[in-house]
């Protein structure tokens, strides 16, 4: 491990002997190298060999072994650093494998599709429809997808799950990024089993076939969505109650999810931590409760062992009907676990419940740990446990003798509840940073508000919803559930609207989310002061976000829409007719206003010209970059001796030596440039069609 001289560590012995006095913790690592795996697998621009993860896998297994026997004592960290990223690649590619389905590869429609419903989405305006079992006028069985998903807009009829169902629609595949990096809507639902969507015309037609009798939890879900919007008159309230009931919040307001969002309190909408650990502790009091009222049996039986079996029944079933998303799996299983330790008597805090969780989940769904509510989920129940590592003990040795009477506990709830937000909010923000290009700035006085009402009111209420509706007398409970979820909303657009409670920044970009996640890592799961070398690390990753450049120009992958970067730092687009959601999250990605339209013919925008309303130059540091609009430019343009062409058509020989146009972007996605002065950099979504399965 190094040597030693004068008495003093020399070289890097110090840091091993560091880690070496922290070996109770060397297995938490092991989850943290897993991810790694799988976030390479997912990194690569082409898929690899079938057996690579496997062969890999096999070597390092066969390393770690002739390891352990070398070095026994080194035994551990071995198996930790050889097999958890192999392992994590394989997973990853096992489950890609898995899911393989056949994917739509091109619009088609209006057709007529036919299939049985599996899961109803309400919408602001409208639904939306999961269909299998599908006949597609027009499509090979071999070429159909196992899963559609349809909006409709039209909801004067309304079929039940089971049921099957006719309608005319137009279907293609789902988006593909806007720009390299961006969100891919086309894996998220390849992994969904999702091969196509599409959008309904006209009214759907029953054909029947639903089946009677037994137990479905999408019919319950279904069923619940439709008691409580008879229910609740108020749209927002109801689709947040809904939200909480059945795990959808697709039929909340988009003003409501953005007012949600600037201030801080969407994750009340993601059933999570707070959410499990209230159901599972209210069932926990009842339960241990209602038992201490015989004494007889309080006496003689381990009651306190039969509410943490009933708590942990109640947390499942609860993420059973909420559709088991990421945050709920997660938090469920931390809650297992520990509830586990209570029931053979051990400390159920511990960042290993949290290394068991995230184990389970990226073995089972590896390819959530890509997505931001793995990411943003399990940062700050990490920063938490972490935090209060450190703040507990501290606190402990100061409490007095004898408690602290009720005002002294009030005031421990309140700090407690701004250290969770305050510690919450900071691991997330660099996440916030990455997916969505925000920061909240007032989430701790929101949350300071909205978490109790959640708490003490709404949750309680949402356990009598549960346990009232198999009896048809769940109103009066779905309405005080609902006079909350006014509460919480009023908060959100109370916050929301302060000035600066949200400001929108430029784009983390995946580099320093990976170097800020691993520092923040290391000064989370170490204890000593060799955790705090993470802040410099931390610190190392923030700075890209000031420093990482912004594409100079963007073309959309139809080729419809031209982006360019201003003098001024702003976004200016061809058009705002089409591609209106790529433009908006161009502009966003960048961390600036909306964009707008480039202006007309004859005049000078920053470094755009346009000599005419199709023909445009964009010149920066040295280089010039054509943009042909129509067929009728490229000619002229091609004339121009530019570094570059873009062109949304089909493009005639041209001397021009890098031409980017509807063939480039129809088998590669989505491009940005970035105009050096040593030549064009160029960037695809893609490296080519069906480099990836989802692709």
């Amino acid at each position: 491990m190094g040597g030693q001289g004068g008495g003093r560590w020399t070289g890097f012995s110090w840091l091993a002997a560091a880690l070496l006095a922290e070996s109770g913790r060397w297995v938490l690592w092991f989850p943290v190298l897993l991810g790694v795996g799988i976030g390479l697998y997912f990194s690569l621009d082409h898929e690899p060999p079938p057996f690579a993860g496997a062969a890999l896998l096999g070597l390092a297994l066969l390393l770690a072994v002739g390891a352990q026997v070398r070095r026994p004592d080194w035994g551990l960290p071995a198996w930790i650093v050889l097999v958890a990223l192999p392992l994590g690649f394989t997973a990853a590619q096992l489950r890609t494998a898995l899911v393989a389905a056949p994917l739509l590869q091109t619009s088609i429609g209006p057709v007529g599709v036919t299939g049985r419903v599996v899961q109803i989405d309400r919408l602001e305006a409208g639904m939306r429809l999961f269909l299998t079992d599908l006949n597609v006028a027009g499509l090979d069985r071999v070429d159909t997808p196992r899963l559609v998903r349809i909006a409709v807009r039209d909801m004067a009829v309304v079929p039940v799950i089971g049921e099957r169902v006719r309608l005319f629609a137009r279907l293609g595949p789902a988006s593909a990024p806007v720009e390299p990096g961006a969100f891919d809507f086309r894996r998220h639902l390849y992994f969904q089993g999702v091969g196509a969507t599409g959008f309904a015309l006209g009214t759907v037609q029953r054909r029947g076939g639903a089946e009677e009798g037994g137990f479905s939890l999408e019919h319950w879900r279904n069923v619940i969505a439709e008691r409580v919007a008879a229910r609740l008159p108020d749209a927002a309230a109801a689709g947040m109650v809904t939200a909480l009931l059945n795990g959808q919040p697709t039929a909340i307001p988009e003003e409501d999810m953005v007012a949600m969002r600037q201030s801080g309190l969407q994750h009340l909408l993601s059933i999570s931590g707070l959410h499990i650990a209230l159901v599972a502790g209210l069932v926990f009091f009842l339960v241990r409760a209602g038992l201490a009222l015989w004494p007889s049996l309080a006496l003689r039986q381990p009651i306190k062992k039969y509410a943490a079996v009933a708590a942990l029944a109640a947390s499942i079933f609860y993420m059973l009907m909420v559709g088991s998303p990421v945050p709920t799996q997660r938090s469920v299983l931390m809650t297992g676990v520990m509830l586990l330790a209570i029931l053979v008597d051990r400390n159920p805090f511990s960042l290993r419940v949290v290394a068991v969780a995230a184990l389970v989940v990226m073995l089972v769904q590896p390819d959530a740990m890509v997505g931001p509510s793995f990411q943003m989920s399990f940062a700050a129940v990490v920063a938490l446990i972490a935090a209060f590592e450190v703040v507990t003990p501290w606190m402990a040795a100061r409490r007095p003798e004898g408690g602290t009477g009720w005002l002294g506990q009030g005031l421990t709830y309140l700090v407690s509840l701004s250290l969770t937000s305050l510690v919450a909010g900071i691991a997330t923000i660099p996440f916030g940073l990455h997916h969505f290009q925000q920061m909240q700035n007032f989430g701790l006085l929101a949350n300071m508000i909205a978490v109790p009402i959640t708490s003490f009111w709404v949750m309680p209420w949402g356990l009598a919803v549960y346990l009232l509706m198999p009896f048809g007398l769940e109103g009066w409970a779905i309405t005080a559930m609902g006079w909350g979820a006014q509460g919480i909303l009023w908060t959100a657009h109370w916050v929301a609207g302060l000035p600066g409670a949200a400001v929108q920044l430029p784009l983390l970009p995946a580099s320093g989310l990976v170097l800020v996640t691993l520092s923040g890592l290391w000064l989370c799961l170490w204890q000593g002061r060799v955790r705090l070398a993470g802040l410099v690390g931390i610190g190392a990753g923030l700075l890209f976000l000031p420093l990482s450049p912004r594409p100079d120009l963007r073309i959309n992958d139809d080729g419809k829409v031209v982006g360019v970067r201003q003098a001024d730092g702003g976004l200016s687009v061809s058009t705002r007719r089409a591609g209106r959601f790529d433009s908006d999250e161009w502009a966003q990605r960048d961390g600036v206003d909306p964009p707008r339209t480039w202006p007309k013919a004859g005049t000078t925008d920053g470094w755009l010209t346009c000599d005419r309303p199709d023909a445009c130059l964009y010149r920066l540091n040295g280089r010039t970059v054509a943009i042909a609009l129509s067929a009728d430019a490229v000619a002229p343009l091609c004339a121009t001796g530019a570094d570059a062409l873009l062109t949304g058509g089909a493009v005639n020989p041209c001397a021009i030596p890098l031409v980017i146009g509807l063939a480039q972007v129809t088998a590669r996605g989505a491009h940005a440039l970035y105009l050096r002065a040593d030549g064009v950099g160029v960037e695809a979504v893609r490296a080519a069609p069906g480099a990836r399965p989802w692709q």
